[in-house]
C-alpha cells in the first residue's frame, strides 16, 4: 500500500510538472537570420545571433562577387548605392513566409546597407513581419540603415538594430546577448 501511494505521488508530481512547463512556455516565433558579408565580420555576428536565438540562417550572395581589393570594392559599392542598383542574387530563399522575425545583417557601406541586402529586401513581401537590423561598421554605426529598410519594407515592423564595430566582432557575443534581451527576443 505504501509503495502504491508513493508511485501515485510521483506520477502526480511528474504530471503537474509537465503541466507547469506547458503553461509557462510561450509560443515562439520562427526566426531567420539573413546576412551579406564581404569581409566575414557580418557573418560572425549573424552566427552569434543564430546561436543565441536558435533561428535559421541564410547568406545573401550576389551572383557576381565584389572585388577583394578594398578600394575597388569601395568604388563599386559607392557607384551602385548612388545609382540605387540592386544586383542579382545567387540564390533565393524559398520559404520566407514561414518566418515571423527576420534579422537582416549588412556591412555599413556609404552609411547604408550593401546593395545585395537591398535586393533581398526588395524581393520578398515583409507585410506583418518583424525585421531586426544589425550592421558591422568601422565608425559610422547604423548610418541610415533602419530608415532605408523602412522605405523598402513599409509594412514590416522594424525593431531597434545593433551596430557592431567590425574590429570587435569576435568579442561581441556579450553585447549581442544583451541587445537580444533588451529587444525581448530572448529571456
Amino acid at each position: 500500500m505504501r509503495t502504491r501511494s508513493f508511485l501515485i505521488a510521483i506520477v502526480a508530481m511528474l504530471l503537474s510538472g509537465i503541466g507547469m512547463q506547458a503553461q509557462s512556455a510561450s509560443p515562439s516565433k520562427k526566426i531567420l537570420v539573413v546576412y551579406f558579408s564581404h569581409s566575414g565580420n557580418t557573418k560572425e555576428i549573424a552566427n552569434q545571433i543564430k546561436e543565441l536565438t536558435g533561428g535559421d540562417i541564410f547568406e545573401i550572395q550576389p551572383a557576381k562577387a565584389y572585388p577583394s581589393d578594398y578600394q575597388a570594392c569601395v568604388d563599386q559599392a559607392k557607384k551602385e548605392i548612388n545609382a540605387n542598383y540592386k544586383p542579382t542574387l545567387k540564390t533565393k530563399l524559398k520559404n520566407i513566409s514561414s518566418y515571423d522575425m527576420i534579422f537582416v545583417g549588412s556591412p555599413c557601406w556609404w552609411a547604408t546597407m550593401a546593395p545585395p541586402v537591398a535586393t533581398f529586401l526588395s524581393s520578398y513581401d515583409f507585410t506583418r513581419k518583424t525585421i531586426v537590423p544589425f550592421m558591422t561598421h568601422e565608425g559610422s554605426r547604423m548610418g541610415r540603415y533602419a530608415s532605408d529598410i523602412k522605405k523598402l519594407c513599409p509594412k514590416a515592423k522594424i525593431l531597434e538594430g545593433l551596430p557592431v564595430r567590425g574590429s570587435n566582432v569576435k568579442e561581441a557575443k556579450g553585447n549581442v546577448n544583451k541587445w537580444l534581451r533588451e529587444i525581448k527576443v530572448i529571456k
